[in-house]
């Protein structure tokens, strides 16, 4: 491809990143107004709220929830110390974890309890691997919510740098972001930087892309006419 027709194509790509961030949304910590990159605290209102993506529940009821539980004043695990559970399963129901309420706020007071003593800098390993196996033994946490939470630390914790989801990676090939055998991180990365995109934004927003349309992925034309870009709304879809 000459030079000239190399740039018409990442113009064309380039505009489909911006669109796709803007009609699927980004990272879920700001869109439940949490900016990991201002400290601690912050990271730990972060934790919690990944917290509540443990359970099979979509992502805007998740955001909806902790916005109210903010609201109340339960933004961090010790907040929630300082709650009872009763309290905690009230305000989980008027957020729409009605099935999920007990177990929710049980998982929340034991992960309040893990924290209670050294706080969520305990959590921060010298490595990407060290920091993966403290996050996936706090109560209730697995690997899609390790995934998760750390998507959004990029770059905020040293050492923080993980692979591109793979559903992220799928859904960048759908789009035509990804090429055949090019590196998903190296990729997305150059994309975010010429777009002026935080690359977590791009990846989220590739990752909802993915739970909202998967399936369609073999019917859908995909590239700039993906039907699903201009399908899904932010918040519908999460995880």
């Amino acid at each position: 491809m000459s030079r000239s027709a190399q740039t018409v194509e990442d113009s064309r790509l380039d505009a489909l990143a911006r669109r796709l961030v803007e009609a699927l949304g980004g990272r879920f910590s700001s869109e439940m107004g949490i900016d990991v990159d201002r400290g601690d605290r912050e990271v730990e209102r972060w934790l919690l709220a990944a917290t509540l993506f443990g359970t099979r529940i979509s992502a805007a009821i998740v955001v909806r929830t902790y916005r109210l539980m903010a609201r109340a004043g339960v933004r961090t695990p010790a907040d929630v110390d300082r709650r009872s559970w009763d309290d905690l399963v009230g305000l989980l129901d008027r957020g729409g974890y009605v099935r999920y309420d007990y177990r929710t706020a049980t998982r929340l007071q034991k992960l309040a309890a893990v924290l209670h003593e050294d706080g969520v800098g305990t959590l921060r390993g010298d490595s990407l691997t060290d920091t993966r196996s403290a996050l996936d033994a706090l109560p209730g946490w697995g690997p899609v919510t390790v995934a998760l939470f750390l998507r959004e630390m990029r770059g905020v914790w040293p050492g923080i740098d993980p692979p591109i989801d793979d559903r992220a990676a799928e859904a960048a090939r759908h789009i035509g972001l990804l090429g055949e055998g090019e590196q998903p991180l190296e990729r997305l990365r150059e994309v975010a930087a010429r777009t002026r995109l935080d690359l977590r934004d791009l990846e989220a927003s590739l990752v909802r892309l993915w739970l909202a349309h998967h399936r369609e992925f073999q019917r859908c034309e995909g590239g700039p006419r993906c039907s699903g870009i201009s399908a899904v709304r932010p918040g519908k879809s999460g995880g």
